[in-house]
């Protein structure tokens, strides 16, 4: 998601690895016959073949598109679900976050699309991204972010169980006091909002990525490794002051949004980052060649979408509780439904005293503190008690 920091830097890898996979079939698709996907625990593959944001099969096949206030970037921004769009590209349909600025907060428009339920945490993901080191409209300057990421929602303060993986993170002007174009991947092991302290590994490239790009990277065995088109660029594993593997699953996200408004040069500048499909094998370790060629099975089969990934296939994580007054230990496994009947639907501008108990994007949450306008899963006000 990415935010001002201050960065602990693993090495860079530069060798691309070799992985043997096994591949078989599956189906549950929308379309034609079903092509070859990883075995296992199941797929995700989205063509983004839909009308417009409020086309109802986005919301069906999981996505959200966000419009509620709040970080991250510029203060008093807002979310614009009516800039996600799926134009035509050479052909196929892309989707599109069209994220702009005038250089005030009040006319910044940021951009967000997610996979909002937390169901993603071991295997491969994949993505044909497109980077814009320009904008399409107006002024060049701005310190814009685009990017492509997973996370879980941060609890409190340097919460233990945080999961945070950067896939990319363009700067194509740079921010967070960098110079730009620059590109990080970044593996979280926790951070502290105030005073801001961080705690990760990232490596970077100090070049343009402008253009359609396979973002690709793998979870397993206590290693995150990142790849841009087939090259291996980051390897972060458990080693050195920060276990930075995740501890949780996660939610799957595409967003643009702006750093500051520092480098403004006037008028309304207006950028574009597009995806051209998304693509993750649940507890499947795959080549970067093996997850496009997946996709392009996909696509080549006229299927538009799949979900057919198991929940609690494998060895989730767990979260293990010790009470102080007992020697009871509670080992609960996300995933495990919780009651949600009768539990009223979170609202942006409804007040929430401590306890209070809302639904949203199929989970239930508790409120640590008085809160208004932090949404559950994106603020350390609400508690995760669970999928409904």
């Amino acid at each position: 998601m990415g935010r001002a920091r201050t960065f602990q830097v693993a090495g860079a890898a530069l060798a691309a690895a070799v992985v043997v996979v096994s591949l078989a079939t599956t189906g549950g698709a929308h379309g034609a016959a079903a092509p070859a996907a990883a075995a296992g625990c199941g797929v995700l593959f989205d063509d983004f073949d839909y009308t417009s944001h409020t086309d109802g099969a986005l919301g069906s096949h999981g996505w959200q598109v966000r419009s509620n206030a709040g970080g991250p970037g510029v203060p008093g921004a807002t979310w614009a679900p009516e800039n996600v769009t799926f134009p035509t590209v050479a052909g196929d349909k892309v989707m599109q976050l069209a994220s702009s600025t005038d250089g005030t907060s009040s006319g910044t428009k940021h951009t967000e699309v997610l996979q909002g339920e937390r169901r993603f945490f071991e295997g491969t993901y994949a993505s044909r991204i497109r980077f814009s080191d320009a904008p399409v409209s107006g002024p060049d300057g701005d310190h814009v972010n685009q990017t492509f990421f997973t996370i879980s929602p941060l609890r409190y303060d340097n919460d233990p169980l945080y999961s945070e993986l950067d896939f990319s993170e363009y700067l194509p002007n740079g921010g967070w006091g960098e110079t730009g174009p620059i590109n990080y991947q970044t593996s979280w092991n926790t951070y502290q909002l105030e005073p801001w302290v961080s705690k990760n590994k990232n490596n970077s490239q100090r070049s343009s990525v402008d253009g359609w790009h396979n973002v690709v990277a793998t979870v397993a065995d206590g290693h995150v490794k990142y790849y841009i088109d087939g090259t291996l660029v980051a390897d972060h594993d458990r080693s050195g002051p920060f276990d930075v593997y995740p501890r949780q699953a996660m939610s799957l996200n595409f967003n643009q949004w702006f750093i500051d408004l520092a480098a403004h040069n006037g008028g309304l500048a207006t950028y574009l980052e597009q995806a051209d499909w998304v693509y993750y094998a649940k507890n499947q370790v795959l080549t970067p060649a093996a997850a496009a060629a997946n996709a392009a099975s996909y696509r080549s089969g006229g299927v538009k979408f799949v979900d057919n990934l198991v929940g609690d296939c494998g060895t989730p994580p767990t979260t293990t509780t010790t009470t102080t007054t007992t020697t009871t230990t509670t080992t609960t496994t996300p995933g495990q439904p919780v009651g949600c009947a009768g539990v009223p639907a979170w609202q942006w501008g409804d007040v929430y005293l401590e306890n209070a108990r809302v639904a949203h994007v199929q989970h239930l949450w508790r409120a640590r503190w008085w809160t208004q306008g932090s949404e559950p899963g994106l603020t350390a006000q609400w508690e995760d008690l669970g999928r409904c």
